[in-house]
């Protein structure tokens, strides 16, 4: 069977972390990133060297020259287009794009990224529109149709399949949650520079 290929819009947390899942798996391949604020130089130092995940050993990372990255000796293109419109996925064999920069994440902001030639898009963020999937909770709900979807959120991500499990053994009929955790580039702290 054939890799997926997969395409990065964003290289912050998420986006790192999609790649270190790609680059360990037999079943999907990474073939381009995009991220018009990072260096390729900065984008190694980051993905090698994660506070919670520990530093990268799997394979060899270095930067090749300004556009491309090397995984082993697999090249992975780089790309700096702030518009997602103008990213050449297809050019690049992308046939899905996680999306992960935050900002685009309505159905019309995501379609820019099948206009560069990716068949899916996967944003990893909550959507106002897109239909919201979440691993062990409606997954099955998937139609082989739908071009963008979501992935919501990290919070829904840790909390629905646990609310899940007990809401089917117990029955749920009302719940109170609370999440902390850092600040993100949209939620800042109080007193926080605006």
């Amino acid at each position: 069977m054939a890799k997926i290929k997969i395409g990065i819009n964003g290289f912050g947390r998420i986006g790192r972390l999609v790649a270190r899942v790609a680059l360990q798996s037999n079943d999907i391949e990474l073939v381009a990133v995009n991220d018009p604020f990072i260096t390729t130089d900065y984008m190694t130092y980051m993905f090698k060297y994660d506070s919670v995940h520990g530093q990268w050993k799997h394979h060899e990372l270095k930067v090749k020259d300004s556009k491309t990255l090397l995984f082993v000796e697999k090249p992975v293109t780089v790309f700096g287009f702030r518009n997602p419109e103008e990213i050449p996925w297809g050019e690049t064999g992308a046939d899905y794009v996680v999306e992960s920069t935050g900002v685009f994440t309505d159905k019309d902001k995501a379609a820019a990224h099948l206009k560069g030639g990716a068949k899916k898009v996967v944003i990893s963020a909550p959507s106002k529109d897109a239909p919201m999937f979440v691993v062990g909770v409606n997954e099955k709900e998937y139609k082989a149709d739908l071009n963008i979807v979501s992935n919501a959120s990290c919070t829904t991500n840790c909390l629905a399949p646990l609310a899940k499990v007990i809401h089917d053994k117990f029955g749920i009929v009302e719940g109170l949650m609370t999440t902390v955790h850092s600040i993100t580039a949209t939620q800042k702290t109080v007193d926080g520079h605006q």
